[in-house]
């Protein structure tokens, strides 16, 4: 007989600590009471009132308490009872220890956040379970508590659509993903928040493993823990020999005497000392079970054996008969050439299927691949029918798809299901593990259809929703550059592509955006628009804006400095700054005659001039260079002689009265 033990089985992290603190404090002398049952583990508590440890269940009894130490247990308590406790630590009435499990004191805070915010909250779990009703009293405002599928399709609240969702830490995860589809279905705004504890979907995972691994499971935990019942319910779903013991007086040694491989597990309220006990007592019943477990076998069953001895293309296998199984290369693998000392060593366990009792030469003829490829086909046929995730590697690469392999079975996927966007090149896929879902499953016809694609547009559009929940107008925002073309850049922000316009990318002028952005560049931009899932893009930052106190810089009279940005018929118009121009009419670049600017300008060229013209409003700015040249000196010596003849013709002013005086005189 084999035994196996899950690794992960026995007290959880958070129960551990509970229970290590009411040791702590009993060890320090005081006198020591729980809020609730530490763990619901009858061998645990009674162990602990024996040591003196009492049970409280209100705030009322721990006002009447002394110089006493009160521990909150992992499943923690709601607000008010918090609260009050706290209140009378503060007191100095008693010494409050709070071992709420890290993953319990989480969901608190969520459901507190989410509730102050309006949302509806709906709790996975049992409401008679003391977390859930602990969790219960953190929301401040509407909730609901769904404990299966059937709660879920019974589940109608027409009054919100803002729904934040949180799980039991010990929910079960398969159930946890079906009702997320059921009120997906049901078009509800979902905000998913996984709080199944990663430890307890472990312990579920491996207990899953070994239920199907195993004749006969032995759960060990107490009658009132929820996870342990889960446990129970994994296994006998997988396992019909399935034994729920909460001690070793509860074991039953002769209904185990038939079996080949027997797995135990434990919930995560079960102490390692139970759970060590029950092992020894195995061991120790192992010799007679071992003796009582030697079988016939027939073709076609499954067996577990212990590798004795592995050569290139063949293994060698204690199988528990009396006789030695054997699986040659072919039956291992479909590579010729795989090594088997690479893959299996001695003292592997291998469950195998018989294939033949005598292969003429006394021994048993097993095979690995076949039985691989039946695990492979319920895996699969499961996949198929409760739309599991699967993840595999990329083996072939085909015309038409790509190819990946699951326990010996071959899933194909189109080349229209591998993305959401067109791939040309399938052969990037080779050796890569990859996600999907199986589509179509028909195993008859040797037609196994998996589908990557709507993996890859719910994610996008779950990062969509993520994004579009924290961005808003005139967020600075940072981006990969995806794409550029003719008129803008597309910007990746994690979750959508934002267009960044050739207009907005500086306040100077872009010619074409190729030549200052290529894809992979990280940008640096604000949010000018959001229309639906559109969000627009800007690098024109205001405080960058090469107005700003342009009154002063661009007075008229200044002199400055500026490059030849374009030139046409009537003027050249010259850079002064990034998205400042000037335009420098024709007639102001020279005191000679010059028919267009490009006879005596060229694009680059750097000019000086001086300011005759400048509108704010407008934004623009008029130049002359003209202005800056000194007269010429034929026109200096005829303003000269102008001078003088105007100076001539004016009366001179000691003649004036005189000849008013004239006709006086002569009168």
């Amino acid at each position: 007989m084999i035994v196996r033990t899950a690794k992960s089985a026995g007290f959880c992290f958070g129960v551990s600590r509970a229970v290590n603190s009411v040791y702590d404090e009993l060890a320090a002398g005081r006198s020591v009471y729980t809020f609730g049952p530490i763990t619901h583990n009858e061998t645990v508590v009674d162990t602990l009132t024996q040591k003196g440890v009492g049970v409280i269940n209100s705030v009322e009894e721990a006002g009447k308490l002394h110089d006493a130490t009160i521990i909150i247990r992992s499943h923690g308590v709601d607000k008010e009872t918090f609260e009050g406790l706290k209140a009378l630590s503060e007191s100095n009435e008693i010494r409050l220890v709070d071992s709420t499990c890290a993953f319990v004191k989480k969901i608190h805070k969520i459901v507190e956040k989410e509730s102050s915010k309006g949302r509806y909250i709906v709790i996975l779990g049992d409401k008679d379970h003391p977390e859930v009703r602990g969790i219960c009293g953190w929301c401040s405002g509407k909730y609901s508590v769904i404990a299966d599928e059937q709660d879920a399709l019974n589940y109608r609240n027409c009054e919100v659509s803002d729904v934040t969702l949180v799980e039991q830490t010990t929910f079960n995860y398969k159930k946890f993903r079906k009702i997320i589809e059921i009120l997906t279905e049901m078009r509800y705004s979902l905000n998913v928040v996984n709080t199944i504890c990663n430890a307890t979907e472990l312990r579920q995972r491996e207990t899953f493993e070994l239920a199907s691994q195993s004749d006969a499971m032995i759960v060990i935990g107490g009658r009132n823990s929820s996870n342990t019942r889960k446990l129970y319910d994994i296994s006998a779903q997988e396992c019909n020999n399935t034994y729920y013991i909460q001690t070793l007086a509860d074991l039953d040694f002769d209904k185990l005497k038939s079996f080949r491989c027997v797995g135990i597990t434990a919930g995560a309220s079960t102490p390692q000392t139970i759970i060590k006990e029950v092992q020894i007592a195995m061991e120790e019943n192992f010799e007679q079970m071992l003796e009582d477990s030697f079988k016939t076998i027939h073709n076609g069953e499954v067996v577990d054996g212990t590798v004795i001895s592995v050569k290139e293309d063949q293994i060698i296998l204690n199988i528990g008969y009396k006789a030695d199984g054997v699986i040659t290369r072919s039956e291992y693998t479909n590579d010729p050439s795989l090594d088997l000392t690479t893959v299996v060593k001695e003292g592997d366990i291998i469950q195998v299927k018989v294939i033949k009792v005598n292969d003429g030469e006394g021994q048993v003829q097993l095979s690995y691949r076949k039985l691989a490829a039946e695990r492979g086909s319920k895996i699969l046929e499961e996949a198929f029918e409760n739309k599991t995730v699967l993840k595999a590697k990329v083996v072939q690469i085909l015309g038409g798809g790509i190819c990946t392999v699951v326990d010996d079975m071959r899933v194909f996927i189109p080349a229209s299901l591998v993305s959401d966007v067109y791939e040309k090149d399938l052969e990037k896929y080779k050796d890569q593990e990859i996600e999907f879902v199986i589509t179509e499953f028909n195993p008859k016809r040797r037609r196994i259809i998996g589908d990557r694609k709507q993996l890859i547009v719910a994610q996008k559009e779950e990062a969509i929703q993520e994004l579009f929940s924290r961005i808003k107008v005139g967020d600075v925002i940072e981006g990969t550059v995806k794409n550029v073309t003719d008129f803008g850049a597309f910007v990746d922000l994690g979750g959508t592509d934002g267009l960044l316009h050739i207009s907005e990318m500086s306040w100077g002028r872009i010619e074409n955006p190729k030549k200052v952005f290529k894809p992979g560049d990280v940008v640096k931009a604000f949010i000018k628009d959001i229309q639906g899932h559109k969000v627009a893009l800007s690098m024109k930052f205001a405080d960058q804006n090469p107005w700003i106190d342009a009154e002063t810089k661009y007075a008229v009279g200044n002199i400055v400095k500026g490059k030849v940005a374009r030139m046409t018929e009537f003027g050249a118009f010259i850079e002064l700054n990034p998205g400042v121009d000037a335009l420098l009419h024709v007639s102001q670049i020279s005191r000679d005659h010059i028919d267009k600017p490009s006879d005596v300008l060229k694009l680059g060229q750097e000019v000086e001039a001086k300011i005759v013209d400048f509108n704010f409003e407008e934004k623009k700015i008029s130049l002359s260079i003209k202005a800056l040249l000194a007269p010429e000196k034929k026109e200096t010596e005829e303003n000269a002689e102008a001078a003088e003849t105007a100076a001539a013709a004016e009366p001179k002013a000691e003649e004036a009265p005189a000849q008013a005086e004239a006709p006086a005189e002569e009168a």
